[in-house]
């Protein structure tokens, strides 16, 4: 174990070695970082530890400063409040988004497909336990998927590969964090609207934070709910509009179904009596209707989901990427 200063001149750690190869990889630390062995008061460069030799070596000597932020550290983060340079353009993030894409077609088109074939093998390819699988693994997914974009966001290079990166990680906290945000936020639409759609919008970011951060669970869920809080209107809009397309489609597919059902309903309620076969005919009649919007809408996912995920990690970066330490 070790513990960095890091480019804000802060104290991080205890973190494992694998973390600051990670750390090192991703820009936050150089040769010049300081650093000291758990157990040691002496403070040396990272240079001085042959452990890190090979990281080190990927690293180029000279170059540009790095964009990512400083190395952050979840006992802070879970021990007192931040103060996060606040507030989202929406139209920024969107227009940001596209030019991301443009520029990374291949890369962030492959990443995104991946992961939305990933999804749909996990739904339909297991049966009856899919979609209980999916509350679970899709935080997996999406995690490894959002560091793709967050890399290219931070100028770092990327593959489509990299989304696996999580597996070794974070696996069980993202699994975890996706399984109760996705939980908790669904038990809200169901008793009461309001505060599904709040919490819904809240935990926005919990997953990326947990991807990216190395938070655990709940510090990270309470993070991303404090800080989208202070820009809860912001932060609803850009899901809106990003995600506008599967969100008519989504509205559409509802709406068919329900022309479908209602009047099917209000015979078998007419009959006065529960007919089963009324009641089998109809269920029938919905499936018909409903299983080719659903495959629809995942399709409009699919063509989606590229741009969505760039404009959130813009965002995303807009409300994390910069901290403003304060003292304690």
């Amino acid at each position: 174990m070790y513990k960095v200063i890091g480019g804000d001149n802060q104290e991080y750690g205890p973190v494992t070695s694998e973390e600051l190869c990670q750390w090192i990889a991703e820009g936050r630390l150089s040769r010049q970082s300081l650093a000291r062995a758990e157990g040691s008061t002496e403070w040396r460069t990272l240079a001085f530890f042959p452990e890190f030799g090979d990281a080190l070596g990927a690293q180029p000597i000279h170059g540009e400063t790095p964009s990512a932020p400083p190395p952050f550290s979840p006992q802070r983060a879970r021990s007192e409040p931040l103060d996060y340079a606040g507030g989202v353009n929406v139209a920024d993030c969107l227009s940001r988004s596209g030019q991301l894409l443009g520029a990374n077609l291949g890369l962030l088109i492959g990443a995104s497909a991946l992961t939305w074939l990933l999804g749909l093998l996990c739904q339909y390819l297991v049966p009856l336990v899919g979609e209980i699988l999916y509350m679970f693994l899709h935080g997996v997914f999406y995690g490894g998927l959002y560091l793709v974009f967050l890399k290219r966001i931070r100028g770092q290079p990327a593959s489509v590969g990299d989304i696996f990166a999580v597996f070794s990680l974070s696996f069980g906290q993202l699994a975890l964090t996706g399984f109760l945000s996705s939980l908790l936020s669904s038990l809200g639409f169901l008793f009461c609207f309001i505060p599904g759609l709040y919490l819904f919008v809240a935990w926005t970011f919990a997953i990326p934070l947990v991807a990216d951060r190395r938070l655990e669970t709940w510090s990270a869920m309470e993070l991303s709910r404090k800080v989208v809080t202070r820009s809860w209107l912001q932060i609803a809009a850009l899901l809106l509009l990003a995600f506008l397309p599967v969100a008519v489609m989504y509205l559409y597919a509802q709406v068919k179904i329900f022309t479908v059902a209602y009047p099917g309903f209000q015979q078998v309620m007419s009959s006065g009596s529960f007919d089963v076969q009324k009641v089998m005919m109809l269920m029938t009649d919905i499936a018909k209707v409903s299983f080719p919007l659903v495959i629809l809408n995942k399709v409009v996912l699919l063509f989606n989901l590229p741009f969505a995920v760039g404009a959130l990690m813009y965002a995303y970066e807009d409300l994390f990427g910069t901290r403003k330490d304060t003292q304690p």
